[in-house]
């Protein structure tokens, strides 16, 4: 048996595979962006958690990259932007303050891209350096199962110092570019991971017993064709971002997550139905990888997204693929 994972040996993995090349993949945007998802797909199916941290290091450097400006060779990047329930960090006075949740890798990462609101409403980007003894990490703020090796606890910085060269971009950066947009379809071929991957222990627990029953077949071959209509819209997606990269493919993204959180609460719901409890409760990387995939599929706001999308379709914003 594999013993349980801890958020150290998660950002371990990940600091190796950052020395030894394994994510040196494409930025989006630049003609591979469906080799760039494939990879992330790929982390998502082998272990959520290594992907969430993955895709996170993978997004600051493509955000650096977009900017002009260069990674730390070897460093771990995240990017901290939630603004949840009223929280989120503040620039003032050249002082970054306030609390930011879900700072995924918060005792392992290096540096982090600090999304932060100014006085005057503008939205700024920060390059910080973690080790900065003004960053606080609120221990026993992730309550969790699902993900909890991803290091997810609310973050505090007491008023720390910001120059100007820990400034990416201008004011509104991160928010303007094309790349936000291409960062979010990056998260949803994480989500799809997921769901490949714990729809194939599905069927490696199958082939284990004593042979599915007509039930249990019905439902692995529903999934497997919903799996395999998401692959096709990623595919889409990738191709008309590397295409057209000046366009704005936000009701695109958009589509692509409702379509991936979709065919991810299927797996959630059917995984369970084919297997029964005995992996649910003998079998704990089978458990745990259920757990992380209902946790990490929470960033998509579900009835919330769905009108955003159904309202810009009602205004008559045609989806650009395919095309018509």
């Amino acid at each position: 048996m594999t013993p349980p994972r801890d958020a150290r040996s998660v950002a371990a993995e990940l600091r190796q595979l950052v020395v030894d090349g394994s994510l040196d993949i494409p930025d989006p945007g630049s003609g591979r962006t469906l080799e760039r998802w494939a990879a992330l797909a790929l982390l998502g199916c082998r272990d959520l958690t290594l992907a969430r941290l993955g895709e996170g290091h993978l997004d600051a450097v493509s955000i650096l990259h977009q900017a002009g400006r260069t990674e730390v060779p070897n460093a771990l990047y995240g990017v901290w932007a939630a603004r949840s329930g009223g929280t989120g960090a503040v620039l003032n006075d050249n002082k970054l303050s306030g609390t930011v949740r879900f700072c995924s890798g918060a005792h392992g990462l290096d540096r982090a891209l600090v999304a932060a609101l100014t006085p005057a409403g503008e939205s700024v980007l920060l390059d910080v350096d973690l080790l900065d003894p003004r960053i606080l990490r609120q221990t026993g703020t992730w309550q969790a199962v699902g993900m909890d090796a991803s290091d997810s606890p609310d973050v505090v910085f007491a008023d720390l110092p910001v120059t100007d060269e820990d400034r990416v971009g201008d004011p509104g950066f991160y928010l303007d570019r094309p790349g936000f947009w291409w960062g979010g379809g990056g998260v949803a071929a994480v989500w799809y991971g997921g769901a490949r991957g714990l729809v194939d222990r599905t069927t490696e627990y199958l082939r284990s017993g004593k042979g599915p029953d007509e039930h249990q077949l019905a439902h692995l071959g529903d999934l497997e064709a919903t799996l395999a209509a998401t692959a096709s819209l990623l595919q889409a997606t990738a191709r008309l971002i590397d295409d057209s990269p000046s366009t704005n493919v936000m009701q695109e993204i958009w589509v692509l997550r409702a379509a991936v959180e979709r065919v991810v609460r299927a797996t959630v719901d059917q995984v369970p139905r084919i297997t029964g409890p005995t992996p649910l409760s003998r079998d704990r990387d089978f458990a745990q990888a259920l757990a992380d995939l209902q946790v990490y599929v929470r960033q998509h706001h579900a009835e919330r997204d769905l009108a955003a999308l159904g309202r810009l379709i009602s205004e008559g914003k045609d989806v650009t693929w395919p095309p018509r």
